[in-house]
């Protein structure tokens, strides 16, 4: 069993910078895939980047690449999404999730974090 908890989300003003940060526990991941996902009101939930905890290859969806950066840090079991030149469309719950290199699917999910960002 994966525990992942979120954290860093609130209100930040268009063009400023929110750090999200997830704290995994339960069993090791190297063998994971974690990514960030969001929702906002009236929409699915969609993917934004994930990233490889062994090796670090990252995946971007367009609409946050140049603005979003993930990362992680394997000593501290963190997963991290720094968030740049927010926008009010960028409000959304945010959550990170876990899922086995070999699966298609997130199998572990944070509670999630709210981020608005006024105009």
């Amino acid at each position: 069993q994966v525990q992942l908890v979120e954290s860093g989300g609130g209100l930040v003003q268009a063009g400023g910078s929110l750090r999200l940060s997830c704290a995994a526990s339960g069993r090791t991941l190297s063998s994971y895939v974690m990514g960030w996902f969001r929702q906002a009101p009236g929409k699915e939930r969609e993917l934004l980047t994930a990233i490889t905890w062994s090796g670090g290859n990252t995946y971007y969806v367009d609409s946050v690449k140049g603005r979003f950066t993930v990362s992680r840090d394997n000593a501290r079991d963190t997963v991290y999404l720094q968030m740049n030149s927010l926008k009010p469309e960028d409000t959304a719950v945010y959550y990170c999730a876990a899922r086995p290199y070999q699966t298609p699917n997130y199998v572990y999910w944070g509670q999630g974090t709210q981020v608005t960002v006024s105009s």
